[in-house]
């Protein structure tokens, strides 16, 4: 198999890593719109720089992996559509809801497969979470706890184009609630605060921000996101239900520390005698091998996608009635967001 790699930024060089790892992809084809930048990932690697972006697509693969700058995602997704080549995009797949739904019917209209890349579905503490929920273990949810807090904010210069907080962050806990629990979010009510860096307020955003949501059922959930926890990268999933409560993210390197006296450990407990993770890439080091693994079984056409576009826009109307609740400080119903 034959696949191709759009972007070697920090997540695209992470994704060149794995690909050349992944048994069954023989060839692996690589692209930037800076070649020098996109041969000195192909060398570290070991794959095959493309030249040009229009030389990968000449070269006919089988599969695209995009992982270009999000301004880039929407045509070069219809790019991969319009050749008739089965698609990977992280998110999002375009800046706004509008120009999402445009992707998705280009990329239906060309009969494609496309995933987008939300890695916590791939991650063992997550999907184990969901089994339990699932299977009854848990027995009646009735609350979700989610966060994803991140050491330290981005470059100034990357928030104008980031879609806010929450399409930046919250998205990844929003698409996991829904995955998580199967059921759909009706309403969000959100806010956010600024006590770090003047440059959030000047880019119109904010460094933290908090989520009610209520899903259809009627259970509730509070989401959490920051650009400020010194303590380490902390992503978690709580799920409160009547007969136990199970969590996604809570080993010996989450950056928890318990105030209550020490007391000597036991075999399973929460420990945190090990260094926090510092970013994305160690805490989901596995989940993002095993969503290119999948990814490389819908290019083969052995199974559908497992996060495919109409997921990706559930996730970002969710985003997007977060932000607008939290600009006009009011509940905003989904059904508002997808007019």
């Amino acid at each position: 198999m034959k696949v191709g790699l759009v972007g070697v930024g920090r997540i695209g060089a992470l994704h060149a890593g794995t690909l050349g790892d992944l048994p069954g992809i023989d060839t692996v084809l690589v692209a930037d719109a800076d070649p020098g930048r996109a041969k000195v990932c192909a060398d570290r690697f070991g794959l095959t720089p493309a030249g040009s972006i229009d030389d990968l697509f000449a070269a006919r693969p089988d599969g695209v992996v995009i992982a270009a700058p999000t301004a880039a995602h929407a045509e070069l997704v219809g790019r991969a559509a319009r050749a008739g080549v089965a698609v990977f995009c992280e998110k999002p797949l375009a800046p706004d809801a509008a120009g999402t739904r445009a992707v998705l019917a280009e990329v239906e209209a060309a009969g494609v497969p496309l995933q987008v890349g939300f890695q916590r579905r791939f991650d063992p503490g997550y999907q184990a979470a969901r089994e339990r929920l699932r299977s009854g273990e848990l027995g009646r949810l009735y609350s979700v706890w989610a966060c994803t807090l991140d050491p330290a904010p981005p470059p100034a210069a990357y928030l104008p184009t980031s879609g806010g907080i929450f399409r930046d962050c919250g998205v990844h806990d929003f698409d996991a609630v829904r995955w998580v629990t199967g059921a759909e979010v009706v309403e969000v009510h959100a806010t956010g605060a600024n006590r770090g860096a003047d440059f959030f307020a000047a880019a119109g955003d904010v460094d933290t921000g908090h989520a009610l949501l209520t899903l259809d059922d009627g259970t509730l959930v509070s989401v959490a996101v920051s650009r400020y926890n010194g303590a380490g990268y902390d992503v978690r999933l709580e799920l409160h239900g009547s007969l136990g409560t199970a969590v996604a993210g809570l080993d010996h390197r989450a950056p928890l520390t318990s105030t209550e006296p020490a007391e000597p450990a036991e075999p399973g407990t929460h420990q945190t005698d090990t260094p926090a993770y510092a970013n994305f890439a160690e805490r989901f080091a596995a989940a993002y091998v095993a969503e290119l693994a999948a990814f490389a079984d819908v290019a083969a056409g052995r199974i559908p996608s497992p996060c495919g576009g109409a997921d990706a826009l559930e996730a970002f109307h969710v985003a997007d009635a977060a932000e607008l609740s939290r600009r006009e400080n009011r509940p905003v119903r989904i059904e508002e967001v997808r007019r």
